[in-house]
């Protein structure tokens, strides 16, 4: 596969990313039906988001430098998290008694979850700062990503209105750095898309 059209996916994969962002926000507000299609498709939005995150790190790798690779891996590590994560949630978890749950969530397992939080804002912030240094993206889509996701990573440690807040505007950000890798990449030949 070419490049360009690598990034018109990973661009595509930003919009569906940010669109599951906002389903999952409004699910958990209560403006959308808690359903079985409702809960099939939140985790979704991570791993989607783990696809736009390639293809936006590809577009800015040589200007993002070691920084840049630390913070993808970090984040793309993180992304990862949040994918099983929620997978667990809505499909583990969801059928399990209370009790069970909670006592899971009290050892290990929410240990995991809290690490993978830790990761995920760890690299959300490092892959931001570079992508500012790296000036190939636009740098407010970048800080409405960084600002929402920090919260957004944060599902039981901050308000619920901070988190789904989070949520959403991590999807301003994601849709736009989306959308401008679509945009971009249609003005990209193929050896000028090569050799960057």
């Amino acid at each position: 596969m070419e490049l360009n059209r690598l990034y018109r996916v990973a661009g595509t994969a930003g919009l569906a990313c940010a669109l599951l962002l906002a389903v999952n926000a409004a699910r958990r507000s209560g403006a959308l039906p808690e359903n079985d299609l409702t809960h099939a498709v939140a985790p979704f939005a991570a791993l989607f988001g783990l696809f736009a995150l390639s293809g936006l790190y590809l577009w800015q790798r040589a200007e993002a430098g070691v920084l840049g690779c630390v913070g993808y891996g970090l984040n793309a590590a993180g992304l990862a998290g949040a994918f099983a994560i929620e997978y667990t949630l809505h499909f583990v978890f969801r059928y399990l008694d209370g009790g069970v749950v909670d006592g899971l969530v009290g050892g290990a397992t929410g240990t995991a979850f809290r690490a993978t939080a830790l990761v995920l804002i760890a690299g959300t912030v490092l892959f931001g700062v570079s992508s500012w240094r790296a000036r190939r993206l636009p740098a407010a889509a970048i800080a409405l990503y960084v600002v929402g996701m920090v919260p957004g990573s944060l599902r039981n440690a901050v308000p619920e209105p901070v988190y789904l807040g989070g949520l959403l505007v991590a999807a301003v950000g994601v849709g736009w750095l989306g959308w401008t890798l679509i945009g971009r990449s249609a003005a990209v030949q193929r050896g000028p898309a090569l050799s960057h």
